[in-house]
């Protein structure tokens, strides 16, 4: 043990997990400054470029953080703390609004695609060495980028969105690089980021995706990456307008060299046109995934970009898993042929919940937000007590903070299954939590 720091080791792997174990037990706490790496050098007795490749370590793992010559501390927020730790436990009776899941009655059924496909799999199976994308979900996919606006360029697969967005920000970023994110924007995105070793710039977000005053503030700052949902966003229901978008653009090319990352995962649930942001910047990325019109266990998401990009991914993909199951991305395939999803009646579906709970609320004088996908934010003055009044009520919804930085506190109603019966009540409950949070005098 190393005097007031819990660190040992005489390897670099060693130090390193000596100090993740400290910070895991509560012996080192977020924002503890650790010792310079000299001086840790000389206490342990190492070479300081043993502490340096520690020191590195932990940085892409996100457990600290390096400010020049102010040092290196503990994260506030480690990445081993994810925020779906902060998910409430709903008790039996209560109805849960808070999963962010698609209604299953929306989905397809899989198994006739899945049964066709192993069939053809028995018949002749995908070896070693086989293209790792199948040639018709490129063919389709790459249609459908086309006739929404996505520039042609290479074509890979992954497993989702986010392992789209972590492989890309590998490609391009080096631990301690900023990136600007949406705030309030996907929890997983917010927790992948740090994870990374990197940095989260918060970008505001309205109605209309991401403010540009807020992104060309996070660009001047040295972000180096934006990512971006494009329709659908999580938490806020947000869709990137055509004005909006084009005035993200128009900041993007005063910033070539940014790395652009767009998340287009409500394609297939959203009855709003896409308005792509690629073009101003030399390095890009469009990832669109089928979880949420397909099903989440579907961990398929088509990707294109540029070239530099796209060859970086795949060839990282390839030292690793090497491909996404042919498997599944023929079943994905027959599923789009077979049209086993409704697309737009999905989309109608999900914007009549919306709109029910949305109207219910403005009537009680309650201010929401959704746009599209399947999830409604309210603005609340205290996420605490309207989250746990609401859980008395018989009513589960996500407290804010799990998608927040540096925006005000809110809640995430999830209606993917609301019913007509439910809004008015949950849209009741809703508003008896929140204005009696607002109308409380502070000592």
């Amino acid at each position: 043990m190393l005097g007031e720091y819990p660190i040992e080791g005489r390897g670099a792997a060693e130090i390193a997990a000596s100090v993740e174990r400290a910070v895991g037990s509560g012996e080192l706490e977020p924002g503890q400054l650790l010792p310079p790496m000299r001086e840790l050098a000389t206490r342990l007795g190492v070479n300081p470029n043993t502490v340096a490749a520690a020191y590195r370590t932990l940085r892409e793992r996100g457990v600290i953080e390096t400010a020049g010559r102010r040092g290196s501390r503990i994260r506030p927020k480690p990445a081993t703390t994810g925020r779906d730790q902060s998910r409430i436990d709903v008790p039996a009776g209560v109805r849960d609004l808070s999963s962010g899941n698609p209604d299953p009655a929306l989905l397809p059924s899989l198994a006739p695609a899945l049964a066709a496909v192993a069939a053809e799999g028995d018949r002749a199976p995908v070896l070693y060495g086989a293209d790792p994308v199948e040639p018709e979900l490129e063919r389709i996919s790459r249609a459908e980028f086309t006739a929404d606006g996505v520039p042609e360029g290479p074509f890979t697969v992954t497993s989702g969105s986010l392992d789209a967005v972590e492989r890309v920000l590998l490609a391009h970023l080096k631990p301690g690089d900023p990136v600007a994110v949406e705030d309030p924007g996907w929890g997983r995105t917010l927790d992948l980021v740090p994870a990374l070793g990197l940095r989260t710039v918060p970008v505001a977000v309205d109605d209309e995706g991401p403010r540009p005053d807020g992104l060309r503030r996070a660009l001047e700052s040295g972000a180096r990456a934006l990512i971006v949902t494009a329709r659908a966003h999580n938490p806020t229901g947000a869709a990137v307008s055509a004005a909006r978008a084009r005035a993200l653009r128009a900041v993007l090319r005063e910033h070539p060299h940014t790395v652009l990352i767009e998340d287009d995962h409500g394609h297939g649930i959203v009855d709003l046109p896409l308005h792509p942001l690629v073009g101003g910047t030399h390095h890009w990325a469009f990832v669109r995934s089928v979880a949420k019109a397909y099903g989440p266990d579907l961990r398929l998401a088509a990707l294109t970009g540029d070239a530099t990009t796209v060859d970086r991914v795949s060839g990282r993909q390839r030292l690793g898993p090497g491909w996404v199951s042919r498997l599944l991305q023929r079943t994905v395939v027959r599923l789009w042929t077979d049209g086993a999803v409704d697309g737009p009646a999905v989309a109608a579906a999900y914007r009549s919940r919306r709109d029910l709970l949305i109207d219910a609320l403005a009537d009680h004088g309650v201010e929401a937000h959704g746009r599209s996908g399947m999830n409604v934010w309210v603005p609340v003055p205290d996420e605490t007590s309207v989250v746990s009044r609401l859980l008395h009520e018989g009513w589960a919804v996500a407290p804010g903070a799990r998608y927040r930085l540096a925006t005000p506190p809110g809640i995430r109603v999830t209606v993917s299954t609301l019913t007509p019966e439910e809004a008015g009540p949950l849209a009741a409950a809703v508003a008896a939590a929140v204005v009696p949070a607002r109308g409380r005098v502070q000592a």
